[in-house]
C-alpha cells in the first residue's frame, strides 16, 4: 500500500470530523455567520505566509530537481496567488487593511504555523512533506465534497469553487505522487514520523476551522 493510501485510511475519521464540522456545512449552505468567515479569512491570510515559508524550506530540502521546482512554485502560489484571492474576499466582506494588520494570529493559527515552521526547519524532507500534505489534501477533498451541497446565491461560492477547481486538484495530486515516491525510499522509523506529522497537521486543520467558527481569540488580561 502506498503511503498516501495508508495515511488517509489511518486519519479518515478525522477527515470526516472536519468535513462535517459546522463551519464547512454552513459554508456550503451559505448560512455561515459572516463574522466567522471574516475571522477565517484574516487568519488564513496570516497562515498562508507561514505555509509559503515552510514550502520554500521543503523545496530547499527536496531530493530531486523537479521537486525543488514543484515546491518553490507551490510557495509562490501560497503567498502570491492565494493572498490575492484573500484580498478579494477582504474587499467583498469589507475587511480593511488596518483591521487585517491589527488582528493577531489566533491560538489555532499560531499553533499551526509554529508546528509547520518548526517541522520545516528541524525535520527531514519526507517528514516536512507529510506535515504539509494535510493543507493540500484536506482542502481539496472538502472543496470537492461541499461544492455539490452548495446552495444557489451562496455568498461563499468563490471560496468553494477555488478548492473544488480542477487546477487545485491537479496540484494536490502531484504532491501526493511526490510523497509516495519519496516514501518508497524511507525506512520504517521515517515512515512512522511521517504518519505522526501528517496526523498532527490534520488535527490542526480541524482546529483551524473550529477556531474560526467560534471566533476564538487570545485571552486579554487586565493589567
Amino acid at each position: 500500500m502506498s503511503f498516501s493510501k495508508d495515511v488517509w485510511q489511518h486519519n479518515f475519521k478525522l477527515y470526516q470530523k472536519t468535513l462535517t464540522h459546522p463551519f464547512n456545512q454552513q459554508l456550503a449552505q451559505g448560512t455561515l455567520n459572516r463574522a466567522a468567515f471574516c475571522h477565517y479569512v484574516i487568519q488564513d491570510a496570516h497562515y498562508l505566509l507561514a505555509y509559503g515559508r515552510a514550502l520554500a524550506v521543503c523545496a530547499a530540502k527536496a531530493f530531486a530537481a523537479d521537486d525543488v521546482i514543484q515546491f518553490s512554485e507551490a510557495a509562490k502560489v501560497a503567498i502570491v496567488v492565494e493572498r490575492s484571492l484573500h484580498q478579494d474576499f477582504m474587499h467583498d466582506f469589507h475587511i480593511s487593511k488596518t483591521q487585517f494588520e491589527n488582528t493577531p494570529l489566533s491560538l489555532a493559527c499560531h499553533h499551526y504555523t509554529s508546528f509547520l515552521t518548526a517541522t520545516a526547519w528541524s525535520e527531514s524532507y519526507p517528514v516536512v512533506l507529510a506535515a504539509l500534505l494535510p493543507c493540500f489534501w484536506i482542502y481539496a477533498e472538502v472543496g470537492k465534497n461541499i461544492v455539490h451541497l452548495s446552495q444557489p446565491n451562496n455568498p461563499y461560492q468563490a471560496w468553494i469553487d477555488t478548492y473544488a477547481g480542477e487546477e487545485f486538484h491537479l496540484a494536490v495530486n502531484r504532491v501526493i505522487t511526490t510523497i509516495d515516491q519519496v516514501a518508497e525510499r524511507c525506512d520504517a522509523d521515517t515512515i512512522a514520523k511521517m504518519h505522526q506529522a501528517y496526523t498532527r497537521g490534520a488535527e490542526l486543520e480541524w482546529l483551524f476551522w473550529e477556531s474560526a467558527y467560534h471566533q476564538q481569540q487570545w485571552l486579554t488580561l487586565d493589567a
